[in-house]
């Protein structure tokens, strides 16, 4: 313990002199942290539309305001024709059409008779195109609902059996996308402060030439390891911290479980992260390399760990990979307190998966370590 301490010494003076790593551990997550979330929106809003009307009726104008009123649409043409409103699409100032036919009320209003939209969408744009197809759909049923209630008698309209259907949603009542996107952030950049500090550490001392004083003393490899590694637990733990409090103060997102099983499964998380970190380091001989390498992982990691792409939606053999990657257990368990309130137990076998990567990744680091060339 007494060598392990005066190494931990050695490490946090290190850390602590360089300011550009200061500012990476502190500055950097708190600022990704306050404006990610703000850019990286779920909501498609100001979708841009071409209306092309041949009818020119109250019932088609009422159509177009409900539209422009929702909030998703910006009406970007009034086009004459479906050709004019095309070019639009073509040079990329439309996303949608909707065209309106002619005798568009006339037909409407008719007893049992049906009146058919024509609706092109700029699919360039795959989740723009769906979400803005289904925002029209949606609204487009509205109106059609309420000619419907128009049209019919109250008398007549009595005997028809109605089912009233009340939505609940529940541990994000209003859908704020924030609340769902703000852990999922905070979980991704521990990871990348873990990750990436970790793995430049000792392919840092590599380079400088002091990695080669320590070699020739007594220290045993795992006291070795140990003194890389928790330096960057502690600060992964502060970051963690830090991230709470601004989700706390700029989002108003307070955790509904306990504070405890956080700091719990985060523990054990990092030694998961900051083993894999070291052990890249060990593999690589300069900090170039060390970067490329996490940098590549760390794709995959955001990628494959849930945070825009929702799990069970991939491929069968996407989901076999994401067993073996931590990010998604993170992911996964700060949404499980944070939203749901879940406790210790309910993230037990999360733990349990997390903890068995920290000791493989750990083991794999000391053993792959070399003291001698």
């Amino acid at each position: 313990m007494r060598t392990l301490r005066f190494l931990l010494r050695k490490e946090f003076r290190q850390i602590f002199r360089d300011k550009s790593i200061v500012a990476m551990i502190f500055f950097m997550p708190m600022v990704q942290l306050i404006l990610m979330p703000l850019a990286a929106d779920y909501e498609v809003r100001n979708i841009n539309l071409s209306i092309v009307d041949h009818d020119k009726s109250p019932y088609s104008q009422k159509l177009i305001s409900k539209i422009v009123a929702s909030g998703y649409f910006r009406l970007t043409g009034y086009n004459a024709s479906f050709k004019e409103a095309f070019g639009l699409i073509e040079s990329d100032r439309a996303d949608l059409i909707l065209e309106i036919p002619h005798d568009f009320e006339r037909n409407l209003i008719r007893e049992d008779h049906h009146e058919k939209l024509f609706v092109a969408v700029n699919a360039i744009n795959g989740t723009k195109a769906s979400l803005g197809g289904s925002y029209l759909g949606s609204i487009i049923g509205d109106f059609n609902a309420d000619i419907r209630m128009q049209l019919v008698t109250p008398p007549r309209f009595s005997q028809f059996p109605m089912i009233e259907v009340v939505a609940s949603n529940w541990f994000n009542p209003v859908l704020n996308y924030k609340v769902f996107i703000v852990p999922g952030i905070l979980a991704i950049l521990v990871t990348m402060v873990g990750g990436f500090l970790s793995a430049l550490n000792i392919v840092r001392e590599k380079e400088i030439g002091t990695i080669e004083q320590i070699n020739v003393t007594p220290i045993q490899k795992h006291i070795f390891i140990l003194g890389k590694l928790i330096p960057f637990w502690v600060l992964a733990n502060i970051v963690f911290t830090i991230g709470l409090l601004v989700a706390r103060f700029v989002y108003g997102i307070v955790p509904v479980g306990s504070l405890l099983t956080l700091y719990a499964f985060i523990s054990v998380y990092l030694l998961a992260v900051l083993g894999f970190g070291l052990l890249v380091s060990t593999f690589c001989d300069t900090q170039q390399q060390a970067m490329f390498i996490m940098f590549f992982f760390m794709m995959l990691f955001i990628l494959l760990g849930g945070l825009f792409t929702s799990i069970d939606s991939m491929p069968d053999w996407a989901k076999v990979i994401t067993r073996v990657n931590p990010v998604r257990y993170m992911i996964e368990v700060m949404r499980m307190v944070i939203l749901k309130g879940s406790s210790f137990k309910d993230v037990l076998p999360h733990v349990g998966v997390v903890a068995l990567m920290a000791l493989v990744l750990n083991s794999w680091a000391v053993l792959n370590y070399k003291k001698t060339n």
